[in-house]
């Protein structure tokens, strides 16, 4: 659906864009009014939806917008981060190196004239992980990662992974199931890349039912990620009601708005499994306040994401 050609006039205050499907369903249309006035930017958001897998030139009108409007300051992207860059990778002065390694851009800034672009989510992930996922735990259990979807969020936390020093806190395998073998085919050459000793193994489905039996044959301890966008993008679940989730593992759903038809259906099996379950709040949290920094060129210490975590946790209540 295209913009209101309004969208495309050059703007009279700082403006920061918000790339996606349903932007405006999103909390962040009333969070970052409020983290705005803490942070004392005198800017306003607008969302610019655009359809999954969309047509070169939707990316590329966004992309030139911000990059010659002064006041159109960046963007935070999301769907559509992998495909925006593979479309517009010319039109960038700078990539930063997770931006080259995985091949994407979330994050959209302009820095002494220069249009750049980073992945933020291999450290916005990796914070989100690290807010739940016990030191050691890994080395401690034996257990496994098995993420559905082989996005840009499967390739950040992939990459956050093999990066982290003590073998402990790397699982020993990493399995990834996507309906779309091209994108387990990038997932699979970005992983080739990294100097990791972590196990992959790459599975081509589109049946929640076979997902279910590949999450039966894990490890106690386990780890199951939805990173499909199923239950916010789309509808539906990758698994059925009827999944073995693993005794004593970890539900990741990456979302935190929509039906969230993955996470419901882990919590119906919560205490019967010892199910530990995590929803995408502190993923957004961290993804938006990082981008937010590099699109205004400020200095995120801890006492000022606390600051805009109970600010926008008071509005999600």
């Amino acid at each position: 659906m295209s913009p209101d050609p309004s969208f495309w006039n050059a703007r009279t205050v700082p403006t920061m864009y918000f790339v996606g499907v349903t932007t405006t369903k999103s909390s962040i249309m009333k969070v970052f009014p409020k983290w705005s006035e803490i942070l004392g930017l005198g800017a306003v958001i607008e969302g610019y939806d655009a359809p999954i897998h969309g047509p070169a030139e939707v990316y590329r009108a966004i992309t030139n917008h911000i990059k010659t409007d002064p006041l159109s300051m960046g963007a935070l992207v999301t769907t559509h981060k992998i495909d925006l860059l593979t479309a517009c990778r010319d039109m960038f002065d700078y990539l930063d190196p997770n931006a080259e390694l995985c091949d994407e851009v979330s994050s959209i800034s302009k820095k002494d004239g220069r249009l750049e672009g980073h992945a933020i989510d291999p450290i916005s992930s990796g914070l989100a992980w690290e807010a739940f996922v016990p030191k050691g735990y890994w080395g401690q259990t034996g257990a496994h990662v098995l993420c559905l979807g082989a996005g840009g969020s499967a390739i950040a936390i992939s990459a956050y992974l093999s990066r982290q020093k003590d073998k402990a806190d790397r699982p020993a395998k990493f399995i990834t199931i996507n309906r779309s073998l091209p994108r387990l085919e990038n997932l699979k050459r970005i992983n080739e890349s990294l100097n990791t000793d972590i196990e992959y193994e790459y599975i081509h489905n589109q049946d929640p039912k076979v997902n279910d039996e590949y999450i039966g044959k894990l490890p106690p301890g386990s780890m199951v990620i939805n990173a499909t966008g199923m239950g916010k993008d789309t509808p539906g679940s990758p698994v059925t009601d009827n999944c073995p989730w693993p005794q004593n593992g970890y539900v990741w759903e990456l979302n935190y708005r929509g039906e969230l038809d993955f996470m419901h259906q882990a919590e119906a099996q919560k205490e019967a499994r010892n199910l530990t379950i995590e929803d995408g709040w502190v993923y957004f949290l961290h993804g938006w306040t990082q981008v937010i920094a590099k699109v205004f060129h400020l200095d995120l210490t801890p006492e000022l994401f606390k600051k805009l975590d109970e600010a926008a946790s008071s509005i999600r209540r």
